[in-house]
């Protein structure tokens, strides 16, 4: 590949399942070397996961560790002690994603590594952060959607709280945990770096959040996704399925009425303006759910889509991956394998002069003739 804005960097992961390997892949696909380290006899809990295989190859395993350098060593042992240590001293930073208990008795903060190399990043990716009460609390996914509300704003009022279609704590705790990783990186001073699953999604609930502590109103679900402060924007049932329509200001209300042959609305006090929409919401989403349901989506979209307004057919996973935006795009990769290749998605994002070439996820313990090269505890330097 070009050579990425990480490479140079050689980080350690030392975790399982989602947010510390999503954290550690984002890393591999900048460039930076990432050695997975991974304990007998069966590593990553996530290599396990999942009936589907290619060539050997886990596909729920690959979809977070493309690229990765893996080393089966049990660092609990005095040997495996001694190799961690080694390769301490040979890297840039840390990732874990295990509990804190087992992250102090595994002796893997900064305090524990700083004497090896006082410049050191180290990440704690925790369900409720590596200090307090609630420290070694069990966290999930599932559980902190719970905790933080999330269930409770999704799905249609009077329905049971319902569970987003993925893991949506995980993946965003997981980019939060590389921005803080980064961010310590290119600071060079080393330390511990604290991300918790539980702050993350809170924090994801600001603007929410904010309303509350200010105004002291909760926030409440909306039929079909309705946002709670900007009318109309949800979902729509059209002849044929569902669009989601998103109209935030008066000049595209205004292009909306013309485009569906509704002047009238355009200087109707209930329709006219953002906050005469949100005041009369029942009247304005009564209006428009008798108006798409006269005609198909694809009615609908081409009708308003070249007028700039926000509007898009609900599809499912399999007709986005197939589109021609995730092909122009280029978000879904061929990864080649042994004997055979892999289709996953690839980067979310671009950078000049950057062209991956995405290498296939690590077999347990395939490269763990690194040790073999590291320097031993007796000729190690300490920092």
């Amino acid at each position: 590949m070009t050579e990425g804005p990480l490479t140079g960097y050689r980080i350690l992961e030392i975790g399982h399942m989602l947010s510390g390997p999503y954290c550690g892949m984002l890393l591999s696909d900048m460039g930076a070397e990432v050695i997975k380290i991974e304990m007998p006899p069966d590593g990553d809990i996530a290599r396990g996961l999942g009936s589907e295989e290619i060539d050997g190859f886990g596909v729920y395993f690959s979809s977070l560790n493309r690229g990765k350098k893996s080393i089966c060593l049990d660092i609990a042992t005095d040997e495996g002690r001694h190799h961690l240590e080694a390769l301490v001293a040979e890297a840039d930073g840390l990732i874990t994603n295990l509990r804190p208990s087992a992250i102090r008795k595994l002796r893997l903060t900064y305090e524990d590594l700083r004497d090896i190399k006082p410049e050191f990043a180290c990440l704690a990716l925790t369900g409720f952060g590596l200090e307090g009460p609630n420290a070694d609390r069990p966290a999930y996914d599932y559980a902190v959607q719970a905790m933080i509300g999330l269930m409770r704003l999704t799905g249609d009022p009077g329905t049971p709280p319902t569970k987003t279609g993925y893991s949506v704590v995980d993946n965003s705790t997981g980019i939060m945990a590389a921005f803080a990783l980064v961010s310590m990186l290119l600071g060079g001073r080393g330390g511990q770096a604290d991300v918790s699953l539980y702050d993350t999604m809170m924090s994801q609930m600001n603007y929410l959040a904010g309303d509350f502590l200010n105004t002291g109103n909760p926030p409440r679900r909306n039929a079909s996704g309705g946002h709670p402060f900007i009318v109309p924007a949800q979902l729509f049932a059209t002849s044929d399925g569902h669009l989601t329509l998103f109209i935030s200001h008066d000049q595209f209300w205004a292009r909306f009425a013309r485009g569906v042959g509704r002047e009238e609305w355009i200087d109707d006090p209930v329709f006219s303006t953002a906050k005469a929409r949100t005041a009369n919401r029942e009247t304005v989403v009564k209006a428009l759910e008798a108006l798409f349901r006269t005609e198909t989506t694809a009615h609908w979209v081409a009708l308003l889509e070249p007028l700039g307004i926000v509007i898009a057919a609900v599809a499912s996973l399999e007709e986005a991956l197939g589109s021609d935006l995730a092909r122009d795009r280029e978000l879904v990769v061929d990864i080649p394998l042994e004997t055979a290749s892999m289709r996953l998605l690839g980067l979310p994002f671009r950078i000049e002069g950057l062209a991956p070439a995405f290498a296939r996820p690590p077999r347990l313990g395939e490269h763990n003739d690194v040790l073999d090269r590291l320097p031993t505890a007796a000729t190690r330097k300490v920092r």
